[in-house]
């Protein structure tokens, strides 16, 4: 199939490249330097990003998987991984609201699991949950559930750390792993798919009552997530409208969106590693802005006679300084190309290394792109401050 307009452009640009393209392509040591120097700004710029990516998608795990209408918190707790409990009678309270069908408590705490085998310690997030009242949207997860109502049984998370063990490999052998998590002796029953996350080496789930016996006396009184299921055909909103005039202030009535964004905006705006992964982006294309300015510079300064020619001519000003935006750009494609190709690759061996998800997604991919175009735009703005000195009086 043939493309007659694209086969022109080609053909053209073949002929008649664009000035700025033959003044880069002119010195391909220096024009294989600034693609190598974007790249590496890209690819700094798509491992922060990716990290903070990887930040947030791992501590939404629980809350994309939930399945629920509505949720209950505390107005304390800013995060799941420093979640305040709330009296389990506020379930009760909450049930006899209009259209509501379930209330259902979730627990969520950390506990010191053992590799079997090396006895070394990782820190393990354990999930808990009636079993006759699911929580999580994981069919693999509950299709084990008979499992975690025997005593001292858990699930374990397929995609945790290497360090809690090879516990995947030898339950599908066939063998029994029994360990110590928080001090106490637990069975693995079954095998299910969470992920793990830059905190946490992994998750186990297993019953309320199991909870109870991991962690003491009192510790399924306070509730961790209220997770509610409103009846079919009656709005959420309306009742968690209905909840939030019939629960005390101290208790937050949000829907699963709202509640992965809480999530979120803590990670972003409270933690050190939002912070810290926005700095390095930033300071990423720092060094791509410095980087292409001195290409771009050095360029203008060693075509500075050419320049001033081309103004004898006729050549306004405006038309040069054109070409040296061009450069830009070209120069933002060109180096884009290699660092989106290297990072991705990157990506994909962390992604396999640590177990935790690093995908590249497109939003990432187009914010570094626009990225990689402005940094070139703005060192060619800085750059054609040199372009203004050409002179023609200079050279005749």
């Amino acid at each position: 199939m043939k493309f007659p307009r694209q086969a022109n452009i080609f053909k053209k640009f073949s002929q008649e490249p664009p000035i700025g393209w033959s003044q880069l392509s002119h010195h391909k040591i220096r024009l294989l330097i600034a693609m190598s120097g974007i790249a590496f700004a890209d690819i700094l710029i798509f491992m922060m990003l990716g990290f903070k990516s990887m930040l947030f998608e791992g501590s939404t795990l629980v809350h994309e998987h939930l399945n629920a209408d509505l949720v209950l918190v505390s107005n304390r707790t800013k995060t799941l991984f420093e979640v305040r409990g709330f009296p389990k009678a506020h379930l009760y309270q909450a049930s006899d609201v209009e259209g509501v069908a379930t209330v259902s408590p979730l627990y969520y705490s950390f506990g010191s699991w053992v590799n079997p085998w090396k006895k070394e310690i990782a820190p393990i997030a354990v999930i808990a949950f009636d079993p006759v009242h699911p929580v999580l949207d994981l069919p693999e997860l509950n299709q084990q559930l008979d499992q975690i109502k025997l005593p001292n049984v858990v699930l374990f998370d397929r995609k945790s750390q290497p360090s809690a063990g090879h516990v995947v490999e030898s339950f599908n052998r066939g063998e029994t792993i029994t360990t110590e998590f928080s001090g106490k002796r637990v069975r693995v029953g079954g095998i299910f798919t969470l992920g793990s996350t830059m905190f946490i080496r992994g998750h186990v789930v297993t019953s309320d009552q199991n909870y109870l016996r991991l962690f003491g006396r009192n510790s399924i009184d306070k509730v961790h997530v209220g997770v509610i299921k409103v009846k079919p055909g009656v709005n959420p909103q309306i009742v968690a409208n209905y909840l939030r005039a019939r629960l005390p202030s101290d208790i937050k009535v949000l829907n699963p969106q709202q509640f992965k964004e809480s999530e979120i905006a803590f990670w972003a705006n409270e933690h050190p590693a939002g912070t810290i992964f926005n700095f390095g982006a930033i300071m990423g294309f720092v060094v791509g802005v410095v980087i292409v300015y001195q290409i771009l510079y050095t360029d203008v300064s060693d075509h500075l006679a050419e320049y001033a020619t081309l103004k004898a001519m006729g050549y306004s000003d405006v038309s040069l300084l054109g070409v040296v935006f061009q450069q830009g750009i070209i120069l933002a494609v060109i180096g884009f190309a290699p660092g989106y190709a290297t990072s991705f690759g990157m990506y994909k061996l962390l992604g396999a290394l640590t177990r935790i998800p690093l995908a590249m997604k497109a939003a990432v991919a187009s914010q570094v792109l626009i990225a990689t175009v402005l940094m070139c735009l703005i060192s060619a703005a800085i750059a054609i401050r040199k372009l203004r000195s050409a002179d023609p009086a200079d050279i005749f």
